[in-house]
């Protein structure tokens, strides 16, 4: 088997090359930059430029189904250019990928977009499935309406289309694991806002293992990427501190305080959003990771 993805060198996009070549699937991926080219057999570079329309369109050549993960980080702060590239990052890569595929003739039968569960609306009370109609009328609520409307097309062209909502993503290597340590380590942490949000919550491995799944069972639709095991902000940082045997003596870091410092991007801390794995797990799918205790010693 060989693919395509696109994000290869982001935090999932390495851990999921480095499972996909260890299973034998070959790789082909799409990069930005003409330095970070590699021609071998296994893994295989091609460059693009989506906000030019540019793609080199032999990278389509022998592949089954394309994993695309491209997309800005949301953990800068939010000025008004910033958030049209956070969804111009994820629109356009789509729609150019698609309108080349229009124009060749290609053996792609899957398209699996990454997503994310900033879809549901903050509650700490409702547990979303991937059915909820309830959409977040929020600047990331939009964001990914968008993401999944430029997914969904790839089914005119009669491909398979599976849609991947991501939760927080832990890692050893980077991410929102890390800046939760960081402050955790130096003995001045604290739960963020009341510390009652839900995290929804995933190992990088699971992770992987999960769109490898998606993508050996031919799998379509929409799926939650989080863990069994969703747990608070308070839980999360008290678990962390516990790991690293720090005290967590500072009063929670009051709302507005957040705001002054990450500004519009400090909603993403305090939101909340209870989520269900139910449907992947009723696919067969299991997660190495259910706990977050399991998952945090193996990560820290």
């Amino acid at each position: 088997m060989r693919i395509l993805i696109a994000g290869a060198t982001g935090l999932i996009g390495k851990e999921l090359v480095e499972e996909c070549l260890d299973l034998g699937i070959k790789i082909h991926y799409l990069t930005t930059r003409k330095n970070k080219l590699e021609n071998k057999e296994e893994y295989q570079g091609f460059y693009w430029n989506p906000s030019k329309g540019i793609i080199d369109d032999t990278a389509f050549n022998g592949v089954s189904a394309i994993i695309n993960l491209a997309g800005a980080s949301v953990s800068k702060r939010w000025t008004s250019s910033y958030k049209k590239e956070i969804l111009n990052s994820r629109t356009q890569t789509a729609n150019l990928i698609y309108n080349t595929l229009k124009k060749l003739e290609h053996s792609v039968t899957h398209y699996i977009s990454a997503s994310g569960i900033s879809i549901y609306p903050s509650s700490f009370t409702n547990l979303y499935q991937e059915t909820s109609n309830e959409e977040a009328q929020t600047f990331l609520g939009e964001v990914v309406k968008s993401w999944e409307t430029a997914a969904d097309q790839f089914s005119d062209l009669n491909i398979k289309v599976a849609k991947v909502r991501t939760g927080i993503v832990l890692s050893e290597k980077g991410g929102a694991l890390q800046q939760m340590v960081k402050p955790i380590k130096l003995s001045v942490g604290a739960p963020l806002g009341s510390g009652e949000q839900w995290q929804s919550w995933i190992h990088i491995n699971d992770m992987a293992r999960l769109y490898i799944y998606i993508l050996k069972n031919q799998l379509t639709g929409v799926y939650n990427a989080v863990s069994p095991n969703p747990v608070t902000n308070k839980k999360m940082t008290h678990i962390i501190a516990h790991y690293y045997d720090k005290p967590l003596w500072l009063p929670n870091i009051p709302k507005f305080m957040i705001t002054i410092l990450l500004g519009e991007m400090g909603s993403i801390a305090l939101e909340s959003q209870l989520v269900s794995s139910e449907k992947i797990v009723k696919e067969g799918f299991q997660f190495q990771f259910v706990n977050l205790e399991n998952a945090l010693e193996d990560l820290l």
